[in-house]
């Protein structure tokens, strides 16, 4: 197969990939412009009937100022053609800022402490897993499955409470609210740092708990599967010591369902952290998300939903480049595909 060849077919998945995304992003957008509009109340009806000054006559002149009174579709429209240009518009509470403005803000908490736990969750459940799988039925395997189902059975919020009063609370090691401390202006680079790091040992703690157990069982189930291939059998037929048949043969294709997790797992950047933000007062996405969604703020809800639909598309991206990656037999597959065109 010619080079031309490839390049061309290529170029044709890569357009046929982005037309659907586009149109997958655009569902997203629709359904959820209309979902946010059925939730009871408004933006003018949460501003003004707690005023008693406010009359009927100042709430139909919000929603004529907030574009609230023309139809949903016109709306649509609207916010479509402004997210053309990343425009998102201005948030609907007092401050009135930009949506995009605010979510910068709050972006690079959140989406580190996620990247932050995936790592130490990626770093701490792949060796888990393989062991157990090496080890089946053995002491290590029987505590991973007991340290599994503690790890499902128990709810984030409540972990995250059960650390605030004994770490934060009783022993008093590490603070249980913000990112600062009400000195960190005259701490030293050093102190500055560990100041935030103490401030987000329990959040990090309690995201990285949440997904190493369900990470560790996957990766232990497809390594198991993977011992019984032919192959590995073969690969020990030959007389192969056991660190490369686990390490250099097996672990490529068992890391396949851990791949898929990991592009699942991307959108949840925002949606797994409303609780756990809103329970340590940490100043990020989700904590604003939160916000939004309780004071009708459109425009910010729109905004952050959007960010996840994004992270959506690039996870199912990135897992599909990873596939690749790691199962070269799915590269050659294509291109076997192409030759057959």
């Amino acid at each position: 197969m010619s080079v031309k060849t490839t390049l061309k077919f290529l170029s044709l998945r890569i357009l046929k990939k982005f037309f659907w995304l586009c149109i997958t992003f655009l569902g997203i957008t629709i359904l959820s412009f209309w979902i946010i509009h059925l939730a009871p109340g408004s933006p003018t009806e949460l501003q003004t009937t707690l005023n008693p000054i406010a009359s009927d006559l100042t709430r139909q002149r919000l929603d004529a100022l907030y574009g609230l009174d023309r139809p949903l579709y016109v709306q649509y429209f609207d916010w479509v053609k402004r997210l053309v240009t990343l425009d998102f518009g201005n948030s609907l509470s007092s401050d009135a800022r930009p949506v995009l403005e605010k979510i910068s803000e709050r972006l690079p908490l959140t989406v580190g402490m996620n990247i932050a736990s995936l790592f130490l969750s990626l770093l701490i459940a792949v060796p888990l897993g393989i062991m157990s799988a090496c080890k089946k039925g053995g002491w290590l395997d029987n505590l991973t499955t007991i340290f599994v189902f503690i790890g499902f059975a128990m709810p984030s919020f409540w972990l995250a409470l059960i650390l605030m009063i004994y770490f934060g609370i009783e022993w008093q090691i590490f603070p249980i609210s913000g990112i600062k401390s009400m000195d960190y202006e005259y701490l030293s680079t050093f102190g500055k740092m560990k100041d935030i790091l103490s401030h987000l040992a329990l959040p990090l703690f309690v995201y990285t708990f949440g997904s190493l157990a369900g990470m560790s069982r996957f990766m232990r189930s497809s390594m198991l599967e993977v011992l019984n291939q032919d192959y590995i059998l073969t690969a020990r037929a030959k007389g192969l010591p056991e660190h490369v048949v686990i390490y250099k043969h097996a672990l490529r294709n068992a890391l396949l369902p851990v791949i898929t997790l990991l592009g699942l797992s991307i959108p949840g950047l925002i949606g797994g952290s409303v609780i756990i933000e809103s329970i340590f007062a940490l100043p990020g996405l989700g904590q604003l998300f939160y916000t939004a969604v309780m004071s009708r703020d459109y425009p910010m809800i729109m905004g952050n939903l959007v960010l996840g639909a994004v992270l959506t598309l690039l996870g199912n991206l990135l897992a599909d480049f990873c596939y690749g990656l790691a199962d070269p037999r799915i590269r050659t597959g294509q291109h076997n595909q192409s030759g057959g065109e």
